[in-house]
């Protein structure tokens, strides 16, 4: 009898190298994302003079932390991380109130209109704030709302309602039907049905809408540069660049002000990470 035939060494040998290369692309993306973070971090540990040095060094000559000291000490930082924080807990929040009902009751009613509904819910994602912010502001002028957190917190949810209502729609959409029945025989009402029973069930698509409005309220730039004219109103997005002026270049300040302003979406993403990473690849199929 002859032996069978053997799998070619050099297949074996492919598939070792395809791993190997995987991980060299998957190292060398993941550098190219992180580098711009790393250079800032460095850049805040070093005194402003030293930013500009020529020639360019990758690590500090001196360590300081004197940027970090003097932010800190900022009352007008402190104010800009507040109004931050207000606006984008506060915009997610009317968001999440808005759209979960207003997903549930797409995906469980069949009403006249409901495609133009969602159709229109679609179409407002691809609208741009700046496109946007000059109606915006003359709205808000003739009510005398100009300056003040309503004004921003209500156009930043505004903006992201869209996507909420989108992503949430779906998740509702795939809980079957006998879920409800059931807990109607129970004795629950829609409230009670909609609290107790669907939003545990889809609540990885809830942790993923409250993580891009918050981000995306967090970010927002163009809305908040317009309404927000006051110094001590004004959100990190917009007061960091008073750190650099043509009279004045606090290189060292504002790099320590940006690490700062990042480490709210960081601790976000790693206290729901789990939920996030479910609810994105749950709404990819249905």
């Amino acid at each position: 009898m002859t032996a069978a035939p053997t799998a070619p060494p050099a297949r074996g040998g492919w598939k070792r190298a395809r791993r190997y290369v995987l991980a060299v692309t998957g190292f060398a993306v993941a550098v190219a994302f992180l580098g711009p973070y790393l250079v800032m971090i460095l850049d805040s540990l070093r005194p402003s003079a030293d930013v500009l040095q020529t020639p360019p060094t990758l690590f500090p000559r001196h360590w300081t932390l004197a940027a970090y000291t003097d932010i800190a000490t900022d009352a007008r930082f402190r104010n800009w991380l507040k109004t931050s924080l207000i606006v984008a807990a506060a915009s997610t929040a009317i968001v999440l109130l808005a759209a979960v009902p207003a997903a549930y009751f797409t995906a469980r009613h069949r009403f006249p209109g409901r495609g133009a509904f969602l159709f229109t819910v679609l179409v407002t994602q691809m609208f741009s704030p700046a496109c946007l912010v000059v109606g915006i502001y003359r709205e808000y002028f003739e009510v005398n709302l100009i300056n003040t957190y309503f004004a921003i917190i209500v156009t930043n949810a505004a903006f992201n309602l869209a996507f909420a209502i989108w992503i949430l729609h779906g998740f509702f959409a795939s809980v079957p039907q006998e879920v409800e029945e059931a807990a109607e025989l129970d004795g629950c009402g829609r409230p009670a049905t909609l609290l107790r029973v669907m939003l545990p069930l889809v609540l990885p698509g809830v942790v993923t809408a409250i993580t891009f409005t918050f981000i995306a309220a967090w970010n927002e730039y163009v809305v908040a540069l317009t309404l927000m004219q006051d110094d001590d109103k004004k959100p990190l997005t917009v007061g960091l660049s008073s750190y650099v002026t043509g009279y004045e270049q606090h290189w060292d300040q504002l790099f320590a002000a940006s690490v700062i302003a990042i480490v709210p979406v960081v601790i976000l993403f790693a206290m729901i990470e789990k939920h996030l990473v479910g609810g994105l690849t749950a709404g990819a199929i249905k």
